[in-house]
């Protein structure tokens, strides 16, 4: 079995997380609040935005229940409040903080993701667990090995749909709730976001659209630029154009080697997919449409 990362309890581990949002509408943070009140519980972090472009109200709420409530099995406390939600014309999904979610890594041969997120689990960065390795290659295996972890290489060259089959076999398997591309160099079919019953966070360089295709960094290096950056972002149908969760920047000059952007891109891409993926397992994060509403 994978190892226990190092983790902290604090009295806000029996705590409930709620996400909602819907159209706006006079007395919503009160008859939200009201809720949880009458149900006895104490509300921790409470934050609210507006898009009035759109009229819609989104909402990231956190309490911690009553002894009662903190007690009950899991699912009527949840649908209560989901129910009371849609009463009042709200979409929401209900949390419990000590549930961590299961997650794979999507790896090909860049390795420098990869690493970065199992380290940052090891060390109790996130809320979650990481449960298995998945690969297109077979290069990661050994290492995979030594973190302790499963590692399933599946080739994808001349059979996508069986690949994708075995993929999404393998994450039900496990009870995968998220799948992040840690530089996995394949692109993903519709069948396979819309089969995928949890959540897929992408990460790669931000000079799409401009320098798409293979070696971006030597592209971009041959133009000149005066930045560089990296984009997190919800896997859709649509390649490379979900809700963007974080993105980041760095400037370079024409001191930089090729060398050195594709190392300052690297680090980028780890900060910037760990933060990505630390906002998702903590219920941050809020998709409408094609951006998102991130409550760091």
């Amino acid at each position: 079995p994978p190892p226990t990362p190092m983790a902290t309890t604090t009295r806000a581990d029996s705590a409930y997380v709620a996400l909602l949002q819907g159209p706006d509408q006079p007395g919503l943070v009160h008859k939200v609040g009201a809720w949880i009140h009458e149900k006895g519980g104490n509300v921790i972090h409470a934050e609210q935005h507006l898009d009035e472009n759109e009229n819609i109200f989104f909402q990231r709420i956190e309490w911690v229940p009553s002894d009662s409530n903190a007690a009950t099995e899991e699912g009527p406390f949840e649908a209560e409040f989901v129910n009371h939600a849609q009463a009042i014309g709200l979409e929401a999904t209900v949390f419990r903080k000590r549930d961590r979610a299961k997650i794979a890594i999507f790896v090909s041969k860049f390795d420098h993701c990869f690493h970065d997120l199992i380290l940052r689990w090891k060390a109790g960065e996130l809320d979650g667990d990481i449960v298995a390795v998945i690969s297109n290659h077979v290069d990661l295996e050994p290492v995979t090995n030594q973190y302790g972890l499963p590692f399933h290489y599946v080739p994808v060259k001349d059979r996508k749909a069986e690949a994708e089959a075995e993929q999404l076999k393998l994450l039900a398997d496990y009870g995968v709730e998220l799948v992040v591309m840690a530089r996995y160099m394949q692109i993903l079919s519709d069948t396979f976001i819309s089969s995928f019953n949890g959540s897929v966070i992408n990460i790669h360089h931000s000079f799409l659209p401009a320098f798409a295709g293979g070696r971006p960094y030597h592209q971009a290096h041959a133009r000149g630029v005066k930045l560089i950056g990296a984009t997190a972002h919800y896997a859709t149908p649509e390649l490379d154009e979900g809700p963007i969760i974080q993105q980041d920047v760095m400037r370079v000059s024409h001191r930089d080697g090729i060398s050195d952007m594709v190392r300052k891109g690297r680090d980028l891409e780890k900060m910037v997919l760990a933060q990505a993926v630390r906002w998702h397992l903590q219920r941050r994060v809020l998709a409408f449409k094609n951006k998102t509403v991130v409550f760091d």
